[in-house]
């Protein structure tokens, strides 16, 4: 299974980054993660839609070549960050390869609330492009207070990484669903 991984920060060492990277190594045996780079993005344009450049091309292809997709996004001022909101906006035009794609909100935050906010703006957004979550009872991955769970890279909060484990298992049976359809 191929999964791509969008972070919704440009910070190279971020929280949410090492969220990813942790699922990449855990999780090895049952899917490949490929980290969508929307950094180098330019700046959605209607006019250039039909004829994206090529990072957008390549960006796209990645996405519609995958078999689901993973979004973890930090929380600026109550919403998701703009960076991921343009990296959005290019997958919900024209060819709009996320519509119908398995995907899995996910997000990491310093603060107790674990980017409660900005997943429920990414769940309607993505409701609105049309892709597929899992749904969100249960399985909703909201880490809280970062800097007492992460060390090394990588998430290291056994009680974390045990929900982690079950919400993963879900996803990975959901996106097989979803192939069966």
């Amino acid at each position: 299974m191929k999964i791509v991984a969008i972070v919704g920060s440009l910070r190279k060492d971020s929280f949410n980054m090492q969220l990813v990277k942790t699922i990449e190594k855990r999780y090895s045996h049952l899917f490949e993660i490929e980290i969508a780079d929307i950094g180098n993005l330019p700046f959605y344009n209607e006019d250039e839609e039909k004829s994206p450049s090529e990072k957008v091309q390549n960006y796209k292809k990645m996405v519609a070549d995958a078999d689901a997709v993973l979004i973890s996004t930090p929380e600026f001022n109550w919403s998701m960050s703009g960076v991921l909101k343009n990296a959005l906006e290019w997958l919900s035009r024209v060819d709009k390869p996320i519509a119908g794609k398995p995907v899995l909100p996910m997000g990491v935050s310093q603060g107790v609330l674990g980017t409660v906010r900005a997943q429920l703006h990414l769940r309607q957004v993505l409701g609105s492009i049309q892709a597929t979550t899992l749904p969100p009872a249960g399985n909703e991955i909201f880490i809280g207070s970062a800097g007492q769970k992460f060390q090394d890279g990588y998430l290291t909060d056994e009680g974390t990484l045990k929900f982690l484990d079950l919400v993963v298992d879900k996803f990975v049976t959901f996106v097989k669903e979803q192939e069966v359809k």
